[in-house]
């Protein structure tokens, strides 16, 4: 039985969730109030799970906490985003601009090395403090040395190779599109050509222009790679896609983009199962490849139906998102749904915070539109 009948009733509880429990409760334990950052994760019990910290984290978590304040969290939003972004500069930074990928929990570094979804994390979270004004740096000038170091990671051909096991791959792309979304939407003008370039190359290379969906991996002439990783689809990318696609159709007056948001919705419902859960990967004929289901596709899920007004799919993933959150500790998650209907014991990863506010916020904002 739905727990939710309504997207206001859906709005409600997970608007108590954010305030009264998870804010707080990643406030006072999973920041690190004494070396300086934020935490990799928190047990299901609502304890510390330390580990070596990664660059990405540092960036979502000033997501997570800006994207707080303008909700009307009246906690200290902006304290904590500015003591991940302080943490953020002063051990990841390298002296070419980009993030590093990890530092130990004292902050000494354990990877020099970069990644491309790693700066689109970063940049997406000075964007955001600087949406938020009153920070201490130039962060369009940060931004902008960020990404005069990120043309070292470009492609010859197209886009940028990550520095991972997959170096052609779609993923890192969709994040740059969405820091670039969010640098324009803070008033910066000059991310316009980085976000249309991003937003292209989805439409071009990334969706198979037969089926209609988007794919993982690529060879190095940006053809499906060879093997499983050429035929893997994830639902969860499909609704993140299609929910970005939307928001970049709209500020350009793109139809085709809005029509491919649509398309790409529609392939990601075909990975929801009769729970109304979206499984981790399908192969390129649409049949289940993985199973298990984790929780940030759920909130792909909701923030792509809520994009495109299909509200029955958005109460679907909203009760979906929900059993996720059943935790003994209020305020963290589960992150791995087996297809029997349990959940993987395991800490739950900071990482996932960006997910799920991002969808209360999307929930927040369709909810409050006239009439």
């Amino acid at each position: 039985m739905a727990t939710f009948n309504t997207l206001s009733a859906a709005l409600a509880a997970y608007d108590a969730w954010l305030k009264d429990a998870a804010l707080p409760l990643w406030w006072r334990l999973g920041v690190d109030h004494e070396r300086g950052g934020v935490l990799e994760a928190l047990t299901v019990q609502g304890d510390p799970a330390p580990a070596p910290r990664r660059g990405r984290v540092q960036g979502r978590q000033v997501y997570v906490f800006t994207t707080a304040g303008s909700l009307g969290w009246t906690g200290p939003w902006k304290q904590a985003a500015t003591h991940a972004l302080d943490y953020a500069f002063e051990h990841f930074q390298r002296r070419d601009g980009l993030v590093r990928k990890l530092v130990s929990l004292d902050g000494h570094v354990l990877d020099d090395g970069v990644a491309v979804y790693d700066q689109a994390f970063a940049l997406l979270g000075m964007a955001m403090m600087h949406g938020a004004g009153g920070y201490g740096r130039d962060l369009p000038a940060e931004a902008a040395w960020t990404r005069r170091g990120l043309q070292a990671l470009r492609d010859p051909r197209a886009g940028f190779r990550e520095t991972d096991d997959h170096p052609n791959q779609s993923n890192c792309h969709m994040h740059v599109l969405e820091a670039s979304l969010a640098w324009i939407e803070a008033g910066e003008g000059d991310w316009d050509s980085l976000a249309d370039e991003m937003a292209e190359m989805a439409l071009s290379t990334f969706i198979d222009a037969d089926g209609g969906f988007l794919r993982e991996f690529f060879d190095e002439d940006w053809k499906p790679a060879p093997g499983d990783d050429g035929r893997r689809v994830e639902p969860g990318h499909q609704f993140e896609w299609s929910w970005l696609m939307s928001r970049w159709g709209r500020l350009r007056g793109r139809q085709d983009a809005l029509d491919a948001a649509r398309n790409l919705f529609e392939h990601g419902k075909r990975g929801v199962d009769a729970r109304g859960i979206a499984v981790n990967a399908l192969w390129d004929d649409l049949t289940v490849m993985e199973p298990q289901a984790r929780l940030w596709p759920q909130t792909e899920y909701m923030k792509a139906a809520l994009a495109l007004g299909e509200e029955a799919d958005a109460l679907a993933a909203a009760n979906g998102l929900w059993l996720y959150l059943q935790t003994p500790a209020a305020g963290v998650w589960y992150d791995k749904l087996r297809p029997d209907g349990t959940f993987v014991d395991e800490p739950a990863p900071a990482s996932s915070f960006y997910h799920i506010i991002c969808a209360i916020a999307e929930l927040s904002r369709y909810d409050a539109r006239p009439g």
